[in-house]
């Protein structure tokens, strides 16, 4: 799948002028019913949906939109952060189709990315994140959703920070992720990597790419 970066960032943006927050935990019975997500790039297209949903099945609008309108957001941010890895020379994409482990090789090394908002319940500042990341990186595999691509293998994360507390708001900033992630493949160092032993006993090789505003 390709798209212009440019126009996700502006369907993106789009979802800013409501509020985020979600009325339960994902489950499978409302994936099933907002998974037309994956096909609609578009943020109208999205609401005419959300809304035929709401009315067949009896939803209550505002759990209905909160929830496709959140996994929407979350996944197309995604696949544009993918795509910018992808167009970088020294990434190497995943050709077994989907792969709920990797998303790409950067340098040889496979990576599973994941854009994360900086967690409240840490319960520490990001300048002290910033300086313990091996720390905060063990948390992050730690309270990970058991959804999907729930997995203790190599992952990148992209820790997003707002000083104005509204973290999410910086996963449709598109332009701004591609500059911080070109900038992290450019200064890529295989050393600065972090190694984990968890459960599996097998070793995972870890990350975070920093992105504030």
């Amino acid at each position: 799948m390709s798209f212009s970066l440019q126009n996700i960032e502006k369907e993106l943006k789009l979802r800013h002028q409501y509020s985020y927050k979600w009325f339960r935990k994902q489950n499978d019975l409302w994936d099933s019913y907002t998974n037309f997500i994956y096909k609609t790039p578009n943020w109208e297209s999205l609401i005419k949906k959300i809304s035929i949903v709401a009315d067949t099945q009896g939803f209550d609008k505002q759990q209905i939109f909160q929830y496709a309108a959140n996994r929407w957001y979350n996944f197309w941010s995604a696949q544009a952060v993918e795509q910018i890895f992808n167009e970088n020379d020294a990434i190497d994409p995943v050709t077994e189709g989907k792969d709920a482990e990797k998303d790409f090789y950067l340098f040889g090394i496979p990576f599973d990315h994941k854009t994360s908002v900086f967690p409240k319940q840490f319960n520490q500042t990001f300048e002290y994140a910033q300086s313990h990341k091996r720390e905060l990186i063990e948390w992050l595999y730690k309270n990970q959703s058991t959804q999907k691509r729930h997995h203790f293998k190599n992952r990148l994360f992209i820790v997003v920070y707002d000083e104005n507390g509204e973290h999410w708001k910086l996963k449709a900033e598109i332009s701004l992720l591609k500059r911080a992630i070109q900038k992290y493949i450019t200064g890529f160092r295989r050393e600065q990597l972090h190694s984990f032993t968890f459960a599996d006993g097998q070793t995972t090789l870890s990350d975070i790419i920093w992105v504030s505003k």
